[in-house]
């Protein structure tokens, strides 16, 4: 596996876990309670910004191929997969107070 594929994925699985992982809105805003629909926000943004990321990644080694609808089906449940370990943890494994 090439360097960039690797350094993709980390990033993607990191990305993906911390909407979950973070009590701030967008790692910056510090509120008491963050809601779900945040969560959601934040993982939308991410995915569009690792999506961003492939793209300049592939544009360096490649002509950037065109793609359709449903490659980004695909690649959004592949993030939805990485995520699952943050989710988890907040949501099953976390004790609430």
């Amino acid at each position: 596996m090439q360097a960039s594929v690797t350094l993709l994925l980390i990033v993607a699985i990191i990305a993906a876990n911390l909407p979950f992982l973070l009590t701030r809105i967008g790692g910056v805003l510090p509120v008491a309670h963050k809601r779900f629909a945040w969560r959601l926000l934040e993982f939308v943004v991410l995915y569009l910004g690792v999506g961003l990321f492939a793209r300049l990644l592939e544009a360096r080694l490649m002509p950037v191929h065109v793609q359709d609808w449903q490659f980004y089906v695909s690649t959004f449940a592949l993030f939805v997969v990485f995520a699952f370990p943050g989710f988890t943890w907040r949501y099953f494994w976390r004790v609430r107070r």
